[in-house]
Formats: structure tokens, C-alpha cells, sequence
């Protein structure tokens, strides 16, 4: 029995690695495919390190032809986090618009999304459409109402971040009632059924069952609601009178003169705008791709 046992793994062992996909080179195609994605990923890679060299290159050679400096100017990243910069009160002022326009948008955009979703009322698609023509006119066309309707009530002179956590909210909160509703209706309504039925409300039945599996839509639609907020400038630079209340975005252009640029200050300061963007991108990545594929198989 022992030597038919050795035989027959004598016999199997070719076989197993026949099986066993060689590996050889890759075919064409997919080395074409690798070429094409590395020349890509270099070209989107390349104003950003285009930024950095600039920022740490020393004013004498800010000129030269050569691509890297012969010295670096460490110094231009550390003076802009000084008060004569304002760097560090801009980057706070981001966050919070940013952050607070995020928030604002998820409150009223869920109960939105989910309401519609969930009932289907007369006017229903008038609503939504209407929802959709909001975003048909760009906030630069709105600019002058906005800032009359802001100045009318006061709110310029009390507060101007919340000014502009009001204004980013209601340009990003039609496109968040849309993929929040869309995403909210290819969940099964006899999931919610099922959970009422073991003695949830219909509250408790949307936090525990409805809104875990919509996460990758909110996630999504959070992503989306900070980049557009932290990126905008218009409003910003309109609601804004004190440089103490400014934004990244407002606070890059001052580096601009009439007659001068400051380059390496303004590459710095693009490089820190940067960084919360791509740490926040970065922890919920594999979300925001579940939620735009969400519903594409089924």
C-alpha cells in the first residue's frame, strides 16, 4: 500500500505542475496597458512635484533652467506658517467651511433622499428636477444676489465663514439629494419591512438597516461635497473682507501682486492645501469606488 501511495504522488506530481500557470513575460497587451497607466500616473504626479521643487527653490535660482535647484530654501515651508503669512489661520478657516458645509448638506440632503426614495407623492418628479435645475446656473452668475441677500441680513458682519458654509452647502446639495436618492431606492424596501416587524420604527429602521448599507453613497457624497467646498473661490473671495477670515483658496491668490508673484510661498502653500484632500481621499478610497459602482450589477 505504501509504495502504490508513493507511486501515485509520483505520478500526480508532474500533473500538479503542469497545471501551474507559467510565469513568463506579459503579453503585449498588458505591458502596453502597465506603459500606458505609468505615463498617466507621471503626468498627474508631475505639477505636484513641480510645487514642491518650486517651493524650496531659492529665489536666485527660481529663474534657472534647471529643473532641480543646486540649493534648497527649506526656509520657504517653515516662514509660511508665520503670522505675516497666515497660513495656519487660513487652513483652519478651510476646515471649517469645508467640514461644517459637509455636515450641513448630510442633514438636510438624507432626510431629502430618503423621502423620495421612499414615497412616491404627487409632484414627486417636479421636485426633483427642480432639485436638478439648481444646479443648471454657476455660482459665479449668482454671485451679486448672494452677496446682496448676505449683506441685507447681516450675516457678512457677524460671521463670514458661516456665510460661506451656507453658500457651499446649497451649491452641493442638489447633486447629494440626487445620489443619495438613487442610492437610497436600490435598497429593498422589505429590508426596512422586516426590521419594523421585529419592532423598529421606521426611524429606527432607516439608522440601523438603511443608512449601513447606504454608507458608500454617503461616503461618496461626502467626498464630493468637501472637495467641491474646500476648492471653492468665487464666494469666498466675495463674502470675505478680512484677511483674518480667509480661506486657502483666497489666501493662495493674495501671493499674486501687480507686478510680483511670490513663487515660492504660493507652491507652498498649494502643496499644504493639498495634503488634507489626498489624507481624506486616502481613508475612505474604497468606499467612494463602492459607492459609484453601487447598483451597476445585479
Amino acid at each position: 500500500m505504501a509504495v502504490r501511495t508513493a507511486a501515485a504522488r509520483n505520478v500526480a506530481a508532474p500533473a500538479a505542475a503542469a497545471k501551474r500557470p507559467s510565469r513568463g513575460l506579459p503579453s503585449l497587451k498588458t505591458a502596453v496597458i502597465a506603459a500606458a497607466a505609468y505615463v498617466v500616473a507621471v503626468i498627474f504626479v508631475l505639477p505636484y512635484l513641480e510645487m514642491l521643487i518650486t517651493a524650496v527653490r531659492p529665489s536666485r535660482e527660481l529663474y534657472d533652467r534647471d529643473y532641480l535647484p543646486h540649493h534648497f530654501a527649506w526656509s520657504n515651508l517653515t516662514n509660511m506658517w508665520g503670522s505675516a503669512f497666515g497660513i495656519l489661520s487660513s487652513l483652519r478657516v478651510s476646515i471649517e467651511i469645508a467640514g461644517g458645509a459637509t455636515v450641513l448638506v448630510l442633514l438636510v440632503a438624507l432626510p431629502a433622499a430618503y423621502y423620495t426614495s421612499r414615497r412616491r407623492f404627487r409632484g414627486r418628479a417636479a421636485f426633483l428636477l427642480l432639485v436638478l435645475a439648481t444646479q443648471i446656473l454657476q455660482p459665479t452668475a449668482l454671485i451679486v444676489g448672494i452677496y446682496k441677500e448676505f449683506l441685507s441680513f447681516g450675516l457678512l458682519n457677524i460671521n463670514p465663514v458661516w456665510s460661506l458654509i451656507l453658500v457651499n452647502a446649497g451649491f452641493n446639495l442638489a447633486f447629494t439629494v440626487w445620489i443619495l436618492n438613487a442610492y437610497i431606492g436600490s435598497i429593498p424596501v422589505e429590508l426596512e419591512e422586516a426590521a419594523m416587524v421585529d419592532g423598529n420604527s421606521r426611524l429606527g429602521a432607516l439608522f440601523r438597516v438603511t443608512l449601513p448599507l447606504a454608507m458608500p453613497g454617503v461616503v461618496t457624497a461626502l467626498i464630493f461635497t468637501f472637495i467641491s467646498a474646500w476648492n471653492e473661490f468665487i464666494a469666498a473671495l466675495t463674502l470675505t473682507t478680512s484677511t483674518s477670515d480667509y480661506p486657502l483658496t483666497v489666501r493662495l491668490d493674495s501671493f499674486i501682486g501687480q507686478y510680483t508673484v511670490d513663487w515660492q510661498h504660493l507652491f507652498g502653500a498649494s502643496v499644504v492645501a493639498t495634503i488634507p484632500v489626498f489624507i481624506l481621499f486616502a481613508l475612505i478610497e474604497g468606499r467612494v469606488v463602492g459607492g459609484l459602482t453601487a447598483g451597476s450589477i445585479k
